[in-house]
């Protein structure tokens, strides 16, 4: 007996060790913490448990027979986060460059098949330099049956990504599938394909970090949600995050008790919104006034910044919040703030998380940059999205919703449970001004005549009265009690029941 535990110590040891100190430490050098000391921070202490230690790659070719690593480039099991039920993989950039073999991928894979058995969240901590060469199409097999269970998964249990290191080719469509993928700066890099293929290819000079690091896939791309300075910060700031997700499907988020009143009266929202209609306001200031205690937690903040999105709680429950921002274009609703909004709606939806939409919208962006982009098919992303959610929805103008943005933005046509408007909101088809260009385009030249039309429309038209009287609009409300008209409301529609039709599934405009 004291013989096979001194063999079971020694394979635990080699698995702990990884690649070997000389690899740690090449990993510390860089600013990186390694796959074991990553799942130690993410987890709560003592929490982790470990599936499949000794696993070991099957390949004889290239040497590979005389280099075997117990737990061959990755690290999978579950532990809890603030006492809730997580599964996570974790790479190991130390053994074999964090590639991915049959085996590793098999490891992935049956934590992933567990989670959906139990109903738990699955994150990646994705560190690896690909498909690993010397197994050829086994590890290209591997990432298709991990990329099958991201599918299957999807809508089912929460998935997010964070990128640590290296993501390239059939690497990067893993995190693609999941729900949110978040990136460590300076250090973590996602491309399809790598500099000297683009260079090859194209002849472009680029750097990896411009082709496919945190401040191009936050920013430009639009294809991760956040980065963080660094290891330590990010995994820190995934456990906040996991904290606002339900488990699965099946369960609603978790319920946090806090000390802030749900009547709470702010009464700096009266002036929020300037007297000039033209002059802009930070959407962003009114949020931090909804929520609990001014948490809320942003996504995507450097992309399509035109339209926020985050998560933040109301009388302890977890909301998504979508709104308008008249800092950014006006708050103009263009193809990238529609793709933006339409999968932030579309992941409430999926995991029973009531939506709160904020709306000061003048319309869509014009021009034959958003027209040849698709703006139209992209904007009914959105629209679909809205459309198709059976979660509780309670919207708010707080000024402008103009033409077919006001419908797309939650409006009560689109099966809103409670429109709310400001005073001074205005719901037309367009703003009073452009409204007397259209419909007197024969007083163009009567400046009297036409400031006298733009009063008389302004005052039948760009107000919440006529939307008010339609039922379009629940009720007209003070600035300064809406926190507690949308707590009252998230709490009236909390068993909410609404199915769509049966289908197999729905085609939203890709």
């Amino acid at each position: 007996m004291r013989e096979i535990l001194e063999q079971l110590e020694k394979k635990r040891a080699a698995a702990r060790l990884g690649g070997g100190e000389k690899r740690i430490k090449a990993q510390h050098s860089k600013g990186k913490l390694t796959a074991r000391e990553r799942i130690r921070l993410l987890l709560d202490e003592d929490s982790f448990e470990e599936w499949d230690m000794f696993v070991e790659h099957r390949s004889y070719d290239f040497g590979m027979a005389d280099q075997k690593i117990p737990g061959d480039g990755v690290i999978t099991g579950y532990g809890t986060i603030n006492s809730r039920l997580v599964f996570v993989f974790s790479q190991d950039f130390t053994v074999f460059g964090g590639s991915l073999s049959e085996a590793h991928a098999e490891k992935i894979c049956k934590i992933m098949d567990q989670a959906m058995k139990v109903g738990a969240p699955v994150i990646g901590l994705n560190d690896s330099g690909g498909a690993r060469i010397q197994e050829g199409v086994a590890s290209l097999g591997g990432y298709a049956d991990v990329f099958q269970r991201n599918v299957m998964a999807s809508g089912v249990v929460p998935q997010i990504s964070l990128i640590m290191g290296p993501c390239a080719g059939g690497a990067v469509y893993s995190p693609a599938m999941t729900d949110f993928i978040f990136m460590v700066e300076d250090s973590s890099y996602m491309f399809v394909t790598g500099p000297d293929v683009v260079k090859t290819v194209t002849h472009e000079v680029v750097t990896a970090e411009e082709l496919g690091g945190a401040i191009t896939h936050t920013a430009k791309s639009g294809v991760a949600d956040l980065s963080f300075e660094n290891d330590l910060e990010a995994l820190l700031q995934l456990r906040r995050f996991v904290d606002f997700l339900p488990l699965s499907n099946r369960e609603r988020a978790p319920e946090r008790a806090t000390d802030d009143p749900i009547d709470r009266v702010e009464a700096g929202l009266d002036t929020l919104v300037p007297d000039n209609p033209n002059k802009p306001y930070d959407m962003k200031e009114l949020i931090g006034k909804l929520v609990d205690e001014g948490d809320f937690f942003e996504l995507q903040p450097k992309f399509a910044a035109n339209i926020v999105t985050g998560f933040g709680r109301m009388a302890g429950e977890t909301v998504g919040f979508v709104a308008n921002q008249p800092m950014v274009l006006a708050g103009c609703l263009d193809i990238d703030s529609s793709r933006k909004a339409a999968r932030f709606v579309r992941f409430c939806d999926a995991f029973n998380i009531p939506i709160v939409t904020l709306v000061d919208v003048p319309g869509f962006l014009p021009g034959t940059g958003q027209e040849y982009g698709g703006i139209i098919k992209h904007g009914a992303k959105l629209l679909f999205a809205y459309a198709e959610a059976t979660v509780p929805k309670v919207t708010l103008i707080t000024r402008k919703a103009y033409g077919g943005a006001y419908d797309v933005m939650a409006s009560k046509h689109l099966r809103g449970d409670v429109n709310y408007a400001w005073p001074r909101a205005e719901i037309a088809v367009m703003g009073p001004k452009g409204a007397v260009e259209i419909i007197f385009r024969g007083d163009l030249g009567d400046t009297g005549k036409i400031e006298k039309r733009t009063d008389e429309y302004r005052e039948k038209f760009a107000n919440p009265f006529i939307a008010a009287s339609r039922g379009y609009i629940d009720e007209i409300i003070l600035p300064r009690n809406s926190r507690r008209r949308l707590c009252r409301s998230l709490a009236m529609l909390r068993n909410k029941q609404l199915e769509n039709p049966w289908k197999k599934h729905d085609n939203i405009p890709l």
